[in-house]
């Protein structure tokens, strides 16, 4: 049993996206963690901080370490954060002399928020592929059928007649611009965290600009000074999924419209009803309307997480927590029903 849908044992069959699921299973945010810890002692000694000797004794030692996972369930029960016992194990796990090294001027919300850019980045190029396969999918609806007359409507009701085309345009032009939006996250959104205790990253000392670039480097993010209570980047983020599912909210809102009158669209692979075995209920694109309700309430608590207070926050960091991987989930699942509603339009027009 599960609190969230998108992991459901039932309800995943709707809105499950095993893909973006698995960039946020406890196995990927560790071993996003471990790549941030190597990284960072790699750039340290690039830096002249500590030897490469050292560098290359605390890749070996976390290539091989074996988490336990419930003592790290217990340690964030304790200290709010899984990095203090995470880092205990990691120093256990490679020779003394260099344990004190590991995690060496870095903060616990320094390897959290990395870790989640790393994950989030590569969600973001899935949704893109996603992106990109329904506007191609629309577009292949318009040279079909986009010559095809349809009954226009505004405010819900028959207006004068328009073309498949014009219709079709009003759900693929929007998914074009999100394209665009996406391209511009990709170049600066997804930035490293390091700042250290409170952000000046002291222990570093006059290294600590060149130990950033090179960590986000060798991350492969974007280089920025920390952002410890500046989530602009998230929430920014936050949006553009929020604009993703609303655009396919109004898709699907439109399908289903179509198919309660019956005219103007031929659609397979309907749901079935236990009452009335002749329906085909336009499952698909209900729930990319529900997912876009669903999204557009979250992305409110990503505001609210928002007001971090001085250098650091516990609970509007924990809010981020509870709200965006969901928030990524349903924009993925969006994207998937609506290729597979895509591919459902037998026929649009009449």
């Amino acid at each position: 049993m599960s609190f969230s849908p998108f992991e459901h044992p039932v309800l995943r069959g709707l809105f499950g996206d095993a893909e973006i699921a698995e960039l946020f299973s406890a196995e990927a945010d560790v071993a996003a963690m471990l790549r941030f810890e190597t990284a960072l002692a790699a750039a340290q000694a690039s830096a002249g901080i500590i030897s490469e000797g050292e560098a290359a004794s605390i890749s070996q030692g976390l290539a091989k370490v074996d988490i336990d996972y419930a003592a790290l369930r217990n340690g964030v029960a304790k200290d709010g954060v899984v990095i203090p016992e995470l880092v205990r194990q990691l120093r256990a796990a490679v020779e003394k002399t260099v344990a004190p090294k590991v995690h060496f001027g870095a903060t616990s919300q320094d390897v959290i928020d990395t870790s989640l850019m790393l994950r989030l980045k590569a969600a973001a190029f899935i949704l893109g592929t996603r992106l990109s396969s329904c506007i191609a999918g629309m577009e292949g609806l318009i040279k079909r059928d986009g010559s095809k007359p349809l009954m226009g409507y505004t405010r819900m009701q028959a207006a004068i007649p328009i073309t498949v085309a014009d219709r079709v345009v009003s759900w693929q032009a929007p998914l074009c611009r999100h394209e665009e939006r996406l391209h511009l996250l990709l170049e600066k959104n997804f930035a490293i965290q390091l700042g250290g205790a409170a952000g000046t990253l002291d222990s570093l000392g006059d290294k600590a600009a060149d130990v950033r670039a090179e960590l986000a480097r060798r991350l492969d993010l974007a280089e920025s000074v920390q952002w410890h209570s500046q989530r602009d980047g998230i929430a920014d983020f936050a949006h553009f999924l929020t604009l993703v599912t609303g655009t396919l909210g109004k898709f699907g809102q439109d399908i289903a419209l179509l198919a309660q009158t019956g005219s103007g669209i031929r659609l397979s692979g309907g749901g079935g009803s236990s009452a009335m075995p002749h329906k085909q209920n336009p499952v698909v694109a209900e729930t990319l309307v529900a997912l876009a309700r669903f999204n557009a309430v979250q992305v409110s608590a990503i505001h609210q997480a928002m007001v971090h207070e001085q250098e650091r926050s516990g609970a509007a960091w924990m809010l981020e927590w509870l709200v965006l991987p969901q928030m990524v989930a349903a924009t993925g699942s969006a994207l998937l029903s609506a290729e597979r509603l895509i591919l459902q339009i037998e026929a649009l027009g009449s």
